[in-house]
């Protein structure tokens, strides 16, 4: 298979799960964080080997343009955008600073726009394309203590469904994942156990989802047709 396809925040979590998902059906990948390139390096060569395809990672802030547009001068081509790159902050807007909201509305939100922006000119050379942004149910109804992470989510919604309206005419889909509570690094770090827990009573299906289901969700989501855009599709076990 000749499709190249970028994963940002893909060295752990969702964006790992992501990248073993799409390797395993022969998609080459381009893969970036922003902390972990070691393991990121020894993830990409194990994908590589393992699956034969050809599989880049990148040190990449996706939060700065000058990284995001750095990473895109050594992009060559590429169909597919998956936006999974994402931080949260925890703990009441009073006592949130600037730089903490900033770093959560950047990371979580311009970073779409600016991966965006710099590969629309390539999937319009190759006459079609699809962006894929990984959200969240809390961008939908919105969280206590999460307010920062709510307000990119819910951002990311909106740059979803008016992104697809202008470029459904090229023949590029937008479309969103929006996650319920993903047993994820993240997850674990920004709650307690005891938090999980009775998140995972208040979730009809019983317990957390997993990223490999996420990661099946977004294969399939690549496989849709182009007319499928602007949707945001929940996968949060019917807790919303």
């Amino acid at each position: 298979m000749d499709k190249y396809v970028l994963v940002t925040g893909a060295s752990r979590g969702i964006g790992k799960a992501i990248a073993i998902r799409l390797a395993k059906e022969g998609y080459n990948l381009y893969l970036c964080c922003k902390n972990n390139i070691e393991s990121l390096n020894e993830f990409a060569v194990e994908l590589s080997a393992n699956y034969k395809i050809n599989c880049i990672p990148f040190k990449c802030d996706v939060s700065k343009y000058e990284d995001v547009s750095d990473m895109f001068e050594k992009i060559g081509r590429i169909d597919i955008v998956i936006n999974n790159a994402g931080i949260a902050y925890l703990g009441l807007l009073t006592d949130m600073n600037i730089d903490d909201w900033n770093s959560v509305i950047n990371t979580n939100l311009t970073s779409a726009f600016l991966t965006s922006k710099l590969a629309i000119p390539k999937m319009l050379a190759n006459g079609e394309g699809k962006i894929i942004n990984i959200s969240s149910m809390w961008g939908s109804v919105g969280a206590s203590t999460e307010v920062a992470y709510s307000a990119s989510k819910a951002g990311l919604n909106g740059f979803t469904k008016a992104l697809s309206k202008e470029l459904a005419p090229s023949n590029i889909s937008v479309n969103a994942i929006s996650c319920g509570v993903i047993d994820t690094d993240m997850n674990r770090k920004h709650l307690t156990d005891e938090d999980l827990q009775n998140l995972e009573e208040e979730i009809p299906y019983g317990r957390m989802g997993t990223t490999s289901e996420v990661a099946n969700l977004v294969l399939s989501v690549i496989s849709s047709p182009n007319y499928m855009t602007g949707q945001i599709i929940m996968i949060d076990g019917g807790y919303i």
